[in-house]
Parts: C-alpha cells; sequence; structure tokens
C-alpha cells in the first residue's frame, strides 16, 4: 500500500507539478516541507492511515486564511488519538 502511495504523490510531484510550472504557477505552497514531502514522510513514520490522515489534516488547512510557515510531521501521534478521537 506504501508503494502505491509513494508512486501516487511521485506521479504528482514530477508529472502535474511540472506542468503547472509550465503554464506559470509557480510558488503556490505555503507550507515547508510541501504537502507532497509531508504526506510522503507522514506515511513513512505513522503508516498509511494515521500518515494519510495527517496529511489531509494539513490539505484542509492550506487555504488563503490558514497558516504559512515551517510544519514539520508530528513524531508522537498519541496526542493526535487523544484530541481527534481516533482509538487503538
Amino acid at each position: 500500500m506504501k508503494r502505491i502511495i509513494f508512486f501516487l504523490l511521485s506521479f504528482y510531484r514530477y508529472g502535474l507539478s511540472s506542468i503547472r510550472q509550465t503554464f506559470g504557477i509557480y510558488g503556490v505552497c505555503r507550507y515547508y516541507p510541501t504537502c507532497s514531502q509531508y504526506c510522503k514522510e507522514a506515511v513513512q513514520k505513522h503508516g498509511v492511515i494515521v500518515g494519510l490522515f495527517l496529511a489531509s489534516k494539513r490539505l484542509l488547512r492550506c487555504h488563503p486564511w490558514g497558516g504559512k510557515g515551517w510544519d514539520p510531521v508530528p513524531d508522537k501521534v498519541k496526542s493526535l488519538r487523544k484530541k481527534s478521537g481516533i482509538k487503538k
């Protein structure tokens, strides 16, 4: 499952993202690391389900009135489980 996710992320980063740059759409990322890199790191650290959950939360924060800047993948997910109500 991780391979499929990593393949789709690579396709986006090197395929679709480069097409956007061809049309002059630059600098669309508000956060560092980028959302695709964040998703990859989250899946590597926390597994597929929790990693995709973290990536989804990150994508929902990415809007003109949202935050910006440095937003690393959290090391511990235990606190996230308490806040979101996810059980083991």
